[in-house]
């Protein structure tokens, strides 16, 4: 029992611990996504406020230029060459003009007819050839679009930011002019590129990032100290209670068998006294009379009788305290059944009772102590005997279930009472005027022991069947 309570114990702090290690682990787990979620958000924040911002300034641009230099420069020159260096710096003072306090690094214009670069910011790159791609392509077909530029990327590709010395958002819209030949519709006359600098605004928002990720496992962190607070004092106060069961467990014991040994001592007692007393009164009897010859034999023949009963009070009493271990053989089980029923013959003879039998018609094997299944076999018909106290019927049947043989004995006498076969296996227990109470305890003590089971079920005034069950010998 003892064992049995600590091991419940253990088995509960290994899962409190486990509990505690899988939450830190869950929590972990969802940190991540939690930060990459954010980060995402941030920086599609960004990327949309700068792309207000940038679609901003290129419409801002395209009206200048339009008013400012193409407008002028038709006017006057007839048609826009930007080779020409008064009309370049006529450009370039209109763009800078209108970018200027603005947070733009740089701008270009594509001529989208040459595929060239027309005009930028940067005069080192006039004239080169456009690379083309997916942004520049958009812009042509009148849509704009936006792409961050950066240095390094992403931890994992999972959305955490790392740090990054510079990062810029490149944004590519159309220069759309208007035909005043045809009511004022407008048309593509080439490609704006805007490249603002936003590596202060994204080291920002890795810094918010980051913070929230620390808060995050800050708070996981304490979380988890919590539980291991909480699996602490659990394991403290269910080592606690263990010990205290256990001590109570062992004072329980110690008062069983204090109570055991009361019983014993107080039936053994009262068992010897009787047949000492009858040895006694006769032996002194045979001392100080003169007997016949008679008168001495029926004399000795109680003191024997008196001696044999005595002897099997104190068998009774060794077997159920000091049972033997069982000498295992296979042997068939109708002829044990036989020679208990061969035994008992005369006394059921002179009770003039009835024996029915239903044996199994092949042999009923079993691998026990062929001794002590005769033992309680014999105290189980012993008990249908007295309690038929006189004519009645007793049947034995063997039947074979689930891999084990069934051994029914029944009869017809005067049964138990309820409340009193619940208690018929516990030692003392007996409802005889003479008797030990051991006589089913030892019976169940050797059914335990074969690994079987025994049960009774009785009725008052229609009889009592006993049921034991032995596990079929089906070779090695």
């Amino acid at each position: 029992m003892e064992e049995k309570t600590e091991q419940i114990g253990k088995k509960g702090f290994r899962l409190l611990k486990f509990f505690a290690y899988a939450s830190f682990g869950v929590l972990l787990v969802f940190t991540f996504p939690f930060s990459t979620i954010i980060s995402r958000n941030a920086k599609q924040l960004l990327l949309q406020s700068y792309e207000n911002y940038a679609l901003l300034i290129g419409q801002n641009l395209d009206y200048q230029i339009f008013q400012n230099f193409s407008l002028p420069v038709v006017a006057k020159y007839g048609q826009i060459r930007l080779r020409d260096e008064e009309q370049y710096q006529l450009m370039d003072k209109v763009v800078k003009n209108t970018i200027h306090g603005f947070k733009i690094d740089m701008v270009n214009i594509y001529d989208i007819n040459k595929g060239i670069i027309a005009y930028s910011t940067n005069p080192t790159l006039v004239g080169k050839k456009v690379i083309l791609g997916e942004g520049y392509k958009a812009a042509t077909l009148g849509n704009y679009s936006s792409k961050l530029i950066k240095q390094g990327g992403d931890i994992w590709g999972v959305g955490l930011i790392i740090p990054s010395h510079e990062t810029k958002l490149r944004t590519f819209l159309p220069f759309k002019g208007v035909d005043p030949l045809s009511g004022g519709q407008t048309y593509i006359m080439g490609v704006f590129e805007l490249l603002q600098d936003v590596t202060s605004e994204y080291n920002e928002m890795k810094k918010f990032q980051y913070v929230v990720f620390a808060i995050s496992i800050s708070i996981m962190a304490l979380i988890f100290v919590s539980l291991l607070l909480v699996v602490r004092k659990a394991e403290a106060i269910l080592e606690q209670r263990s010990n205290e069961q256990r001590e109570w467990e062992a004072k329980l014991s110690q008062a069983e068998r204090l109570a055991t040994l009361g019983r014993m001592v107080a039936v053994i007692s009262h068992e010897i006294k009787n047949p000492l007393g009858v040895i006694s009164s006769t032996t002194e009897l045979l001392q100080h009379t003169q007997t016949s010859p008679e008168d001495l034999k029926q004399l000795l023949g109680i003191i024997l009788e008196e001696s044999r009963r005595l002897n099997g009070i104190l068998v009774e009493f060794l077997d159920f305290a000091r049972p033997k271990t069982p000498e295992l053989k296979v042997f068939d089980m109708r002829d044990t059944i036989s020679q208990v029923l061969v035994s008992l013959d005369q006394e059921m003879k002179k009770q003039h009772v009835k024996v029915v039998k239903e044996l199994s018609d092949i042999p009923v094997l079993v691998k026990a102590d062929e001794n002590q299944i005769y033992r309680a076999l014999f105290n189980i018909f012993i008990n249908s005997l007295q309690a038929l106290d006189g004519e009645g019927q007793i049947g034995v049947k063997i039947s074979l279930k689930d891999g084990s043989w069934e051994i029914l004995i029944e009869d017809n006498g005067k049964g138990i009472a309820p409340e009193d076969v619940k208690k018929v296996f516990e030692p003392f227990f007996t409802t005889k005027r003479k008797g030990s109470g051991l006589g089913l305890a030892i019976v169940k003590n050797i059914i335990d022991a074969h690994k079987g089971f025994v049960a009774i079920e009785s009725q008052p005034g229609f009889g009592t069947k006993v049921k034991i069950s032995l596990p079929a010998y089906m070779g090695e």
